[in-house]
């Protein structure tokens, strides 16, 4: 069982680009051309580097939950959704839907939302922007046989940068992240539990096929984008 609920959420293409703009950042880092936005984040380069490798590799693995009835109707195939192939993984010892939790795309980013909201005391902010975002993802959230639920991945990344400054001009990058990561998760997965077991997927993984893409591009770019528009003013970074 562990060998067929643990896979790439994406096809190996798409997966390469997103292992190909993670070496782009590090580059860019090294040259300190983006440092400027994650020290706004109150996150050092390494420290980013990290979260973004650990989110890259954590999302090969699903930690299962429980199994939904239901009968699997699509096994090892790969479904194309604005423009996203998603992999169903090939499962043959089990019925139903299992549904589990992705480490890159729900664990890390849960980690790390909590502890951007411990640092900054974001209590309110934080959870104005994750609702604002869940009801917006929601509504754009769809149901795709045989993957779970998927969103238009830059949808996340344009609606959080857009609230987080509004929210905050001096805390808009960690905002960002917060209501872009969870406010997907809430929005498109959690909200959506049950119209999943219906859908034949072999595995409906939270923060995995369907949403990672954007959860990923969502801590890359929102906080890029909300970091620009910030004040200057520094905060200390570990």
């Amino acid at each position: 069982m562990d060998s067929e609920i643990h896979y790439l959420p994406l096809t190996p293409g798409l997966f390469s680009i997103l292992v190909l703009l993670f070496a782009a950042l590090i580059i860019l880092i090294q040259l300190r051309i983006l440092r400027y936005a994650y020290t706004r984040l109150g996150v050092g380069p390494g420290a980013a580097l990290l979260l973004l490798f650990g989110s890259l590799i954590g999302s090969y693995f699903n930690i299962p939950v429980t199994i939904l009835p239901g009968e699997t109707v699509k096994t090892g195939e790969i479904v194309d959704f604005f423009g996203m192939e998603y992999v169903v993984p090939l499962v043959t010892r089990y019925p139903g839907t299992v549904l589990a939790v992705n480490v890159g795309g729900a664990v890390i980013p849960t980690l790390m939302s909590i502890y951007l909201v411990l640092r900054y005391q974001l209590w309110l902010r934080a959870a104005i922007a994750v609702i604002v975002i869940a009801l917006i993802i929601h509504a754009m959230a769809t149901p795709v046989h045989g993957v779970g639920i998927a969103v238009p991945v830059f949808a996340p990344v344009v609606a959080t940068a857009i609230l987080a400054f509004i929210l905050s001009r001096e805390y808009a990058p960690p905002l960002a992240y917060i209501g872009g990561s969870m406010g997907t998760l809430i929005g498109a997965d959690l909200m959506n539990l049950g119209r999943i077991g219906g859908l034949g997927a072999p595995v409906a993984s939270i923060g995995g096929a369907g949403t990672f893409d954007g959860i990923f591009l969502t801590g890359i770019l929102a906080v890029l984008l909300a970091g620009i528009a910030s004040p200057s003013r520094p905060r200390p970074s570990w």
